[in-house]
């Protein structure tokens, strides 16, 4: 079962840069490797990453197939407003997880 690490400051001030940090617990198999028996393993892979805060998109991502298994991302941005950062990955074979986390700012 996937599971999401997230790592957000609880308190901000206002106007202040944060930096955020996800991890996503998945396999990332590129679809490039052989069995034993030369059949291919087939491609599952996390193909997109998006956070939004309260509703508004503030970062995303395009994943390939050269990522690493369990996807580490970082990134910062700014807030200005108390509220909830969402976050969804999407990926192949249905592959869907979001979380969340909330940020109160002073």
């Amino acid at each position: 079962m996937p599971s999401a690490l997230i790592n957000v400051p609880a308190k901000a001030k206002r106007g202040s840069v944060i930096e955020i940090k996800t991890l996503m617990s998945h396999i990332m198999e590129t679809g490039y490797r052989h069995t034993a028996s030369g059949s291919v393993v087939p491609r599952d892979i996390i193909t997109s990453f998006t956070c939004r805060f309260n509703g508004k998109e503030v970062f995303r991502a395009d994943l390939y197939p050269a990522i690493a298994a369990n996807p580490f991302i970082t990134f910062f941005t700014t807030v200005t407003e108390s509220g909830k950062f969402e976050f969804e990955w999407i990926g192949d074979k249905g592959f869907s997880e979001t979380a969340q986390a909330s940020i109160t700012v002073e």
